[in-house]
């Protein structure tokens, strides 16, 4: 099938594993809602064959944060480390806006750089496939949302 990327900007709930679960709940409703094959989030992490080999090409294709802010395990997101906040955002507390506009940058990049040229954009922070980054964002110095971004397939 290829790989597809993914991204999400979704309302915080308090802690990220929270949001997380929060976005999984919404996007399996999404995909899923409608379906026999899976009436579950469990049931479709159950199929190892399909999610392994598959997968759902979105934010259920990772199943948990982790800390680190090295790629590392798949199926996992991760923070993106502070130093690159301040790099894509000028602040270690990036709003909706600078993180929509950071996307937008990084899209337009895409579309018109070199493929040979190294991707110094947001999105060229997620390194691995089968996993995500995520960037909590801020509105008046206070957690309000969280971008989710990764890549699932081969």
């Amino acid at each position: 099938m290829g790989a597809s990327g993914w991204g999400y900007v979704t309302p915080y709930k308090g802690s990220v594993e929270a949001t997380l679960k929060t976005l999984h709940d919404e996007v399996f409703q999404e995909l899923f809602g409608d379906s026999d094959k899976y009436r579950s989030l469990d049931e479709l992490y159950a199929d190892e064959e399909f999610m392994g080999e598959e997968g759902t090409h979105s934010i259920l294709d990772v199943h948990r944060i982790v800390e680190t802010t090295e790629p590392s395990d798949y199926f996992t997101v991760r923070p993106l480390p502070t130093a690159r906040l301040a790099h894509h955002f000028g602040t270690d507390r990036p709003t909706v806006e600078h993180y929509e506009d950071a996307m937008d940058r990084a899209y337009e990049a895409l579309r018109t750089r070199p493929l040979r040229d190294k991707d110094t954009t947001l999105l060229g922070e997620h390194q691995m496939r089968w996993t995500g980054v995520y960037v909590v964002l801020y509105t008046d110095s206070q957690p309000t949302h969280v971008g989710f971004f990764g890549s699932s397939g081969d």
